[in-house]
């Protein structure tokens, strides 16, 4: 995997990862920085700036763009303009092939005056083509950071050496097989990256890097290292694994910082003792090393074996019959013993994206990686495969176990797994073997337990819980079957928190299968222990049920009066001849199906938060994230320095690979160039875990000009998943049925107009209005003003009264929690701007009152009324018109 390495604090400047861009049909920039490699057309817009506001872009000092743009070239003549720049990214592996690979940029050269940029510390221009290093780079006076991996370099510049203040140099995944002389001039280096290359040997000055703190040549050809390595006195991080060594200078154990020597996978038959002796010093994967298991192999013959490194760019590798060893970009690791494929096979790999419709998790599953598919499919080895996938570690409240599980093209199973923890990076890996390729991911499931029943029967217990015990007596089977166990804990206190009594309390939740369609010729005994603060001494058997579960019919039934109950001073015994889920209640509920099965739907939600931030340097971008319950608190701490309020919204319960979508609503609107952005919403698929975050720049309306634009990000579900239960399904029809949450989105204040003067009021500015007609009496922005002073506590009720929603009721006083005054100015005037055009509009605000107990502002309205009834006589009095409607008035009074 590429490193990254940045000067301080330019990784949060420049945004890496960043997945949002300036608002580019604004009259400035954001800020000094230029993010456009988000975008598909990236230089065509960064073109468009410079044509139409080369002053401010000449300014700019952060640049990002991307090498798969097709105008780059175009792009490049116009960079050294930019005097001021300090860092530039000209990254490829945007795009991807149709396999799912990174696709390299399209640069070989760059321009020759490129070189008066001599503000610029930071070049990245990494999975790109170039073959050899831009001479114009060597006369960059500033450069401290320098990244040319995944390129097909050769070689570098004799001169090199020139670049005398660069820090970090990363040539990662190129083809160079020798260094120049000059690379020992670089006396400020710390950092040099030169792994997965072609390097033989290395020049003698290497050793005059005396300020280099870590050194990585893994990954090449190298027979030996020269003995000026010892001269390193600042070196701490030293990676030589897999390349062709057979022997290292005692002289690297004087090294007086060294905190890490890795050897491993080299052709080491003899070590020094001084080195050996050295507490971190790594050396398996050599004949005389430390080796990992294998059914298959001797244990020295494993790392004997050819090894491949892929890029992530790479989607393929060949396989013979003498077997290797393979490591992909993305961490996963293979072991093809040898013979296991009898000819040459060509195997493709790639990652996808989990599919709710197709990924289908079991109850109480959390997924922790990505889906690794490869191909040919089904196809037949000789031998056991070995594969290491790393995954996400679960935090989950309950006990869960680690298992790859993979798909047979109609369902999905489990396979047997191994995990560890790496000691150095603390990832996880997930190790098992297979005989076929298909498609593999690693989930989190409770843990299970499981034996083979005979004849003359077996005892049964839980892990998680050894008071929970299956009996199976002899004869309980003619032919030997597998009996599988997991338990799911549930403590007294998410009883009564979901059930809201306190008098409900249950036993943990047993769940039983088997590989046979037969029921059992015996029952089968089963001990659970008692619910929580229930023993033989103080038990109500009246109060005591079991209850059978049926998922698929999605019922839980009381099976109470159907077995025979034996109690002990804590535990319950019943029997059954078929298996499926249990559980023990203790309540003075007489029917609890229901009550069990609001429980169970409850403990297999997953409760999430979506969050919205605001950057502190660039307000206009927002970061929306979906995260599980237990990871808001540490997001949150992780991103305060970067982000501000506001505050997470209310816990919302959603299921496992649910659509939601993410709407901008009441003055600021989704910036519609964004790729992934459909009708004004974004899109989100939620699986624990994983994170669902975007970033995305919001645009003002130009009717909101001169105020202080205020909005809120609401959260909808998308469509209803199969999988769900038909009752709360029924519930949510449409992609917008049902309103999850809201929050506010506070944007900077916009520079007014010379032609406006607004007038807020308390944080709030209201256009004109004039409610009803001229005949009955005009309501005003003053009169709504004053009755809002009058209307108080009572808000709510008004509100649906006048016909607003319980959700938009819930949205106002939220978005304005803090402020009953704008509370109720939010709601009157949101509900007078909808109805401006309607006639009716004031008889239905005093009807409303009237129905809201306040006769009081009812009286008020009527009076204003009346009052304006009695100005519109006087005016068409003025008028002359006074005669003409007293007779109009009076034929329908006649009629």
């Amino acid at each position: 995997m590429q490193k990254m390495a940045e000067p301080l604090g330019l990784r949060d400047e420049c945004g890496e990862g960043t997945l949002g861009a300036p608002a580019l049909t604004g009259s400035c920039l954001a800020d000094n920085r230029l993010n456009l490699d988000v975008y598909p057309d990236g230089c065509c817009r960064f073109l468009q700036l410079f044509e139409e506001q080369q002053g401010d872009v000449v300014q700019v000092e952060f640049l990002r763009l991307s090498s798969n743009d097709c105008l780059l070239d175009t792009t490049l003549g116009s960079l050294p303009h930019l005097k001021h720049l300090k860092s530039l990214v000209l990254k490829g592996g945007h795009a991807r092939d149709e396999f799912g690979s990174y696709q390299h940029g399209s640069l070989t050269s760059l321009p020759t005056d490129f070189g008066n940029l001599r503000c610029l510390t930071h070049l990245d221009l990494s999975f790109n083509r170039l073959s050899i290093l831009p001479s114009c780079i060597l006369h960059l006076p500033s450069l401290r950071v320098l990244l040319v991996s995944h390129n097909s370099l050769v070689t570098l510049p004799e001169d090199f050496g020139c670049l005398s203040k660069l820090t970090f140099f990363s040539a990662m995944k190129n083809q160079l097989k020798d260094l120049p002389q000059s690379i020992g001039e670089l006396s400020m280096l710390q950092d040099l990256d030169l792994s997965e290359n072609a390097l033989e040997l290395l020049p003698e000055e290497v050793g005059n890097l005396h300020n280099c703190i870590e050194l990585d040549l893994s990954g090449n050809r190298l027979l030996s290292i020269p003995d000026s390595l010892a001269n390193l006195k600042s070196l701490r991080r030293l990676h030589l694994h897999s390349n062709l060594l057979v022997t290292v200078p005692a002289s690297l154990a004087s090294l007086p910082n060294l905190s890490r020597l890795d050897l491993q996978n080299n052709c080491l038959r003899a070590i020094p003792a001084e080195i050996q002796a050295l507490p971190f010093v790594r050396v398996r994967g050599n004949p005389l090393g430390e080796t990992e298991p294998s059914p298959q192999a001797d244990k020295s013959s494993i790392r004997r074996l050819k090894r491949l490194f892929l890029a992530s760019e790479e989607g393929s590798f060949t396989v013979t019959s003498e077997g290797c060893r393979v490591v992909l970009g993305c961490g996963i690791h293979f072991y093809f013993p040898p013979g296991a494929a009898s000819d040459p096979l060509r195997i493709y790999f790639r990652s996808l994206t989990p599919d709710p419709q197709w990924v289908k998790l079991r109850h109480h599953d959390v997924l922790l990686s990505r889906v690794l598919e490869l191909q040919p499919h089904g196809v037949q080895f000789q031998q056991e495969v070995q594969i290491w996938m790393p995954y996400i570690s679960p935090q989950t409240p309950y006990q869960h176990e680690v298992v790859v599980r993979t798909f047979s093209g109609q369902s999905w199973s489990d396979l047997k797994t191994r995990v560890r923890r790496k000691r150095k990076s603390k990832k996880c890996v997930a190790h098992c073997c297979v005989l076929h390729f298909s498609w593999f991911l690693v989930v989190s499931r409770l843990v299970q337990n499981e034996c083979k029943v005979p004849a003359e029967g077996t005892l049964l217990f839980s892990s998680v819980d050894p008071n929970i015990k299956v009996i199976f007596p002899p004869g309980v089977t003619k032919e030997p079957r597998s009996v599988k166990l997991q338990v799911l804990p549930v403590s007294a206190e998410e009883i009564q928190e979901i059930t809201a009594n306190a008098g409900c309390r249950a036993s943990p939740l047993l769940y039983l299968s088997q590989d046979s369609m037969v029921d059992f010729l015996k029952p089968v005994r089963i001990q659970l222990p008692l619910p929580p603060g229930v023993t033989g001494l103080n038990l109500d058997r009246s109060r005591l049920h079991i209850l059978h579960g049926d998922l698929e019919g999605q019922t839980w039934n009381d099976i109470t009066s159907e077995v025979v109950l034996e109690f002990t001073h804590l535990y319950a015994v019943f029997e059954v001849t078929h298996f499926s889920w249990y559980w023990l209640w203790y309540t003075t509920k007489t029917y609890i199906g229901g009550i069990a099965k609001k429980v169970y739907e409850r403990l297999r939600l997953y409760q999430v938060n979506f969050i919205a931030l605001q950057r502190k340097r660039d307000p206009e971008q927002v970061l929306l994230q979906c995260v599980p319950k237990h990871k808001v608190d540490p997001v949150l701490k992780k991103l305060q320095d970067r982000y501000r309020g506001p505050e997470p919204s209310d816990m919302v319960e959603m299921f496992e690979g649910e659509q939601f979508f993410a709407a901008f609503e009441r003055g600021i609107s989704i910036d519609m160039d964004r790729p992934d952005c459909v009708d004004g919403r974004l899109s989100f698929i939620f699986y624990s875990h994983l994170k669902n975050m975007k970033e995305i720049y919001v645009t003002s309306p130009v009717d909101r000009k001169g105020q202080a634009v205020k909005g809120q990000v609401s959260f909808y579900r998308g469509a209803v998943p199969d999988s769900i239960p038909e009752d709360a399904s029924r519930r949510r029809k449409g992609p917008d049925s049902l309103w999850l949450a809201t929050l506010p989105i506070k944007l900077p204040q916009l520079k007014p107009r010379w032609d406006e003067n607004p007038s807020p009021l308390n944080g709030f500015s209201f256009p004109p209005l004039n409610l009803g007609n001229a005949e009955t009496g005009y309501l005003t922005q003053a009169n709504l003003l004053s009755i809002a002073r009058r209307v108080g506590a009572d808000w709510q009720s008004i509100g649906l009264n006048l016909g607003l929603t319980y959700q938009q009721i819930e949205r106002i006083g939220y978005n304005n929690r803090e402020d009953l005054n704008k509370q109720i100015l939010d709601m009157l005037f949101s509900w007078a701007q909808q109805n401006s055009e309607d006639p009716d509009c004031v008889s239905r605000l005093v009807t409303a009152m009237k129905e809201s107990g306040r006769q009081d502002i009812a009286d008020e309205i009527d009076a204003i009324i009346e009052l304006g009834r009695q100005k519109y006589s006087e005016s068409i009095r003025r008028v002359g018109l006074e005669q003409e409607s007293s007779t109009e008035d009076s034929a329908i009074a006649m009629t």
